[in-house]
C-alpha cells in the first residue's frame, strides 16, 4: 500500500500491541463481526487523521474488514506511535504518520490522507475537516459525512457552521454519553496523570494540583488527582462549573491565586493562553506544567519564551525554563497532549466505546447519504444506547427493564400522588 511511516521492521512489535488492545475491546470486535459478513463499506473510501495507537488500528481495520478503503494519518506530529503504524501498512492500510513530524511534514500528510479522495472523514481535532474547506475544496461533493471525536473540534466545526461555511455534514462524535462520560472522564484523567508520571516520576500526595478547567475531562482529572492523595485546586471561568468544583469540595480561585502556589498545572479547556504571562511570573521554582487538550496552544508558549533566559531537556519529554528571575519551570511534552506524547493514550477498554461509536455512525453516514445537510449532528441515540448495551454484555452485567405499567406510568399524566 501507499505509505510514509518511520520504520517498517517495527511492524512485529505494533502488531502485538494491536493484538493486546483487540482483547481489550469486545465491542468493537463484535461490530467488526458484523462488518466481515455484511460488508457496509463496499466500495467507500475513508480518511482518518486520528492518533495512531494501536486502539485506532483496532478501529481502522474493522473499517477495512467492512470493506472500506481507508488511509490514515496522524491527528498530532508527535502523538504517532511507530510501530503500530508499520503494523497497519503490513495489514493493508495506507499510512501517512510517524513520531516527530514537522509543521509542515503534518500538514502535507494530511492532504496525502485526502488524496484518496474520501467518501467519509474522521477526525480527532477537525484539522482534516478543515484542511478540505481550505486547501482541498475541491474534494467536498465527494464527502458523504465526517465524524470528530474532541471537544475543541466540535468547538471548531459548530463555529464553522454558526459561520454559514460548514459544507458537510459532521457527527459530533465526543458529544454523545459512551463518549462524554467514558473517554473524556475516566480516559483523559488516567492517562494524563499516566504520562505526568511517567515523564517525571513525581510523588502527586501532598502536592498542590492544579487543574485548569472543570469539564468532563478536568473533572475526571480533578477526581483522580485527588485520589491520588493530592490537594487539588480548580480554576474555572463558567460560574456553573466552578460552582460544581466548589460542591464536590476543591479549592476554586483564579489562576493569578493558584499560580502562586499550585506545583503541577494542567490544562484542560480547549482554549489558548490559559496560563500565560502574568501567571508564569508567578509561579514556584520546579513547577510542573502539562497540557492534556489537544493543541499546544492552552500554555502560551510565546510568553515562556519570552520571559526565559535558557532552556534544556532535562529528561525525555521534560524541559526545563529557567526565567529571567532564576525560577525553573518544567514543561512537559512540549506544551501538547501529555497523555498521548508521555504516555500511550487512553486505555484500550475506555476507547472501546468511543471508537464503536465512530464505526457504528461511519455505517449510519453511508446508509443515510444524500439525506444529511451541511450541519453538526448528533449520535444517533439508538447508536448510543446499543454501544452502552453490548459493553454491559460484555463485562457480563445484566440490568432490569421496565415493566408495561411502568412505561405506562412514565409515558402518562393521570396518576398523581
Amino acid at each position: 500500500m501507499p505509505h510514509k511511516v518511520k520504520d517498517m521492521s517495527l511492524a512485529k512489535e505494533g502488531l502485538m500491541k494491536i493484538q493486546w488492545a483487540e482483547k481489550q475491546m469486545p465491542v468493537l470486535m463484535k461490530i467488526r463481526e458484523e462488518f466481515k459478513d455484511f460488508k457496509p463499506f463496499k466500495g467507500i473510501k475513508i480518511s482518518c487523521a486520528l492518533h495512531v495507537t494501536k486502539e485506532t488500528a483496532v478501529l481502522v481495520k474493522t473499517l477495512a474488514y467492512g470493506g472500506a478503503d481507508v488511509t490514515l494519518c496522524a491527528a498530532n506530529p508527535l502523538s504517532t506511535q511507530d510501530d503500530v503504524a508499520a503494523a497497519l501498512v503490513k495489514e493493508g492500510i495506507s499510512v501517512y504518520a510517524w513520531a516527530g513530524e514537522t509543521n509542515k511534514e503534518y500538514y502535507e500528510n494530511l492532504s496525502k490522507t485526502l488524496d484518496f479522495k474520501p467518501n467519509i472523514t474522521i477526525d480527532d481535532g477537525g484539522d482534516l475537516v478543515f484542511t478540505l474547506h481550505t486547501n482541498r475544496t475541491e474534494l467536498i461533493d465527494n464527502i458523504f459525512g465526517s465524524q470528530e471525536e474532541t471537544t475543541t473540534g466540535v468547538i471548531r466545526l459548530r463555529a464553522l457552521e454558526r459561520d454559514g461555511k460548514l459544507r458537510v455534514p459532521v457527527v459530533a462524535i465526543n458529544d454523545t454519553p459512551t463518549k462524554r462520560l467514558f473517554d473524556n472522564v475516566l480516559g483523559t484523567s488516567q492517562s494524563t496523570i499516566d504520562g505526568i508520571l511517567r515523564a517525571t516520576s513525581i510523588l502527586l500526595a501532598g502536592k498542590n494540583f492544579v487543574v485548569c478547567g472543570y469539564g468532563y475531562c478536568g473533572s475526571g482529572l480533578a477526581a483522580r488527582a485527588r485520589g491520588m492523595g493530592a490537594n487539588v485546586i480548580v480554576t474555572e471561568v463558567d460560574t456553573l462549573k466552578a460552582l460544581q468544583a466548589t460542591m464536590m469540595g476543591y479549592s476554586v480561585m483564579p489562576m493569578e491565586n493558584a499560580a502562586k502556589i499550585g506545583d503541577i498545572f494542567v490544562t484542560v479547556t480547549g482554549n489558548k493562553d490559559v496560563i500565560r504571562k502574568e501567571h508564569l511570573e508567578l509561579m514556584k521554582d520546579g513547577v510542573v506544567l502539562a497540557n492534556t487538550g489537544h493543541f499546544n496552544v492552552e500554555i502560551s508558549l510565546k510568553d515562556l519564551e519570552s520571559i526565559s533566559k535558557s532552556k534544556k531537556l532535562v529528561k525525555k519529554n521534560v524541559e526545563e525554563y529557567t526565567l529571567k528571575n532564576g525560577r525553573r519551570l518544567n514543561l512537559l511534552a512540549e506544551g501538547r497532549i501529555v497523555n498521548l506524547i508521555a504516555a500511550e493514550g487512553h486505555p484500550s477498554n475506555i476507547m472501546d466505546l468511543s471508537f464503536s461509536d465512530q464505526a457504528l455512525c461511519s455505517r449510519w453516514i453511508v446508509e443515510n447519504h444524500g439525506k444529511l445537510s451541511p450541519k453538526v449532528y448528533e449520535v444517533p441515540k439508538e447508536i448510543d444506547e446499543r454501544v452502552a448495551k453490548l459493553k454491559l454484555e460484555s463485562l457480563g452485567i445484566k440490568i432490569d427493564s421496565l415493566t408495561p405499567e411502568q412505561k405506562k406510568y412514565l409515558s402518562s399524566w393521570e396518576e398523581g400522588t
